[in-house]
């Protein structure tokens, strides 16, 4: 089996080099220069954080991405995709003064925001793949029609997926609204009544109208539910959940096939960044994150997408868990730090997909610079 290089810095830094130079020399490790011929698009793809958290990637790193880019001849812009729930990126309008509020100005980063799918979400390529699952992909107009894509991924646990690393910041982070619905449908959460007060925070933030009160309790109808997990998020009392069943092995299928889409016409093109910094229980579209489940631990970069997400969870599941996070002192699970947050999630199913699909390869060669 093919080998893929994965290319890591801790976050030491001295008087000779700061952290935002080695970062420049992480890149150029990796092949930055081969990837960005002179006068391209360069899309690079992040998650500018949902209002209130504050785990995500700080943009004063994105700004000497930005610089060597432009270095290279070439036009980088700041893109990610409307969300489906119901919150403070949910059309373009709010999602760019999100960004803004959270840091990425044009004064701070050095580069413009496009959001890739349009105003409310219906800016779409069709991408055609002919995957298991997925025949045909629902992408971000402007993410496909760039001519580069550099992928830069907060690395952090996911209550679906078990983390979100790059496959999760391209495959669903690059979907327009009609393809995160494509990925979601079957998703139904579900309303464990005694813990429901009736309060109608559901009903209020759910978008499609799928959620009411009955007897004062929640009910939501699977008819109209679409699964993009916005009650999961918004109930104060965490009466729904997620149904655990065969569709969360499904979704991280359709997770990967979305990812080989985003790919698709953009071989040699592409770079692939996880900040294993932060690295919270959850996802940053939270209005809020919890503290770090490990210490900070550095930045990877590879041109392999499921190299990367390997070699991250590996290498995160080699930390001590933090004091004071939500996580017990001990990991369970075998050691598994992720199986230990979400006990029913096998996250490897996401690398093993990727890895059908041709997307790379989960043996890894760690070259530390």
């Amino acid at each position: 089996m093919q080998t893929s290089k994965v290319y890591f810095s801790n976050l030491r830094a001295s008087a000779k080099e700061n952290l935002l130079s080695k970062l420049v020399r992480l890149m150029d490790s990796c092949g930055l220069e081969d990837i960005i011929p002179p006068r391209c698009l360069v899309a690079i793809k992040l998650h500018f954080g949902e209002k209130g958290n504050t785990a995500f990637i700080r943009p004063l790193f994105i700004r000497p991405i930005v610089d060597r880019i432009k270095e290279l001849g070439a036009s980088p812009f700041l893109t990610d995709t409307n969300t489906l729930y119901a919150g403070t990126r949910g059309n373009s309008v709010s999602h760019l003064k999100t960004a803004i509020e959270n840091g990425f100005a044009y004064s701070v980063v050095n580069a413009p925001i496009i959001i890739g799918d349009g105003m409310r979400g219906a800016s779409y390529a069709g991408v055609k793949i002919g995957g298991e699952i997925i025949k045909t992909a629902y992408l971000g107009k402007e993410i496909v029609e760039s001519d580069v894509l550099i992928s830069v991924a907060h690395f952090k646990g996911h209550e679906l997926t078990g983390f979100g690393g790059t496959i999760k910041n391209l495959g669903m982070g690059c979907a327009s609204r009609k393809g995160k619905l494509d990925q979601h449908s079957g998703l139904s959460p579900k309303v464990k009544r005694k813990k429901c007060v009736g309060c109608g925070e559901c009903v209020e933030h759910c978008a499609h109208n799928a959620i009411s009160l009955t007897d004062k309790k929640a009910e939501i109808d699977p008819k109209k539910c679409v699964g993009c997990g916005e009650c999961i998020l918004i109930c104060p009392n965490s009466a729904i959940n997620v149904q655990w069943n065969a569709d969360i092995p499904v979704f991280q299928k359709k997770m990967s096939e979305y990812t080989a889409a985003v790919l698709k016409g953009k071989q040699g093109k592409t770079m692939f960044l996880n900040f294993l910094t932060n690295i919270s229980p959850a996802c940053d579209c939270y209005g809020h994150n919890d503290a770090p489940i490990v210490q900070d631990i550095g930045i990877m970069a590879s041109t392999d997408p499921v190299a990367i997400d390997q070699a991250s969870a590996d290498m995160v599941n080699q930390q001590n868990v933090a004091d004071g996070s939500c996580l017990k002192d001990s990991k369970e699970q075998g050691g598994d730090i992720f199986r230990t947050l979400y006990p029913k999630i096998d996250w490897s199913i996401q690398l093993k997909h990727g890895e059908k699909m041709g997307l790379g390869s989960r043996e890894y060669e760690l070259v530390t610079i």
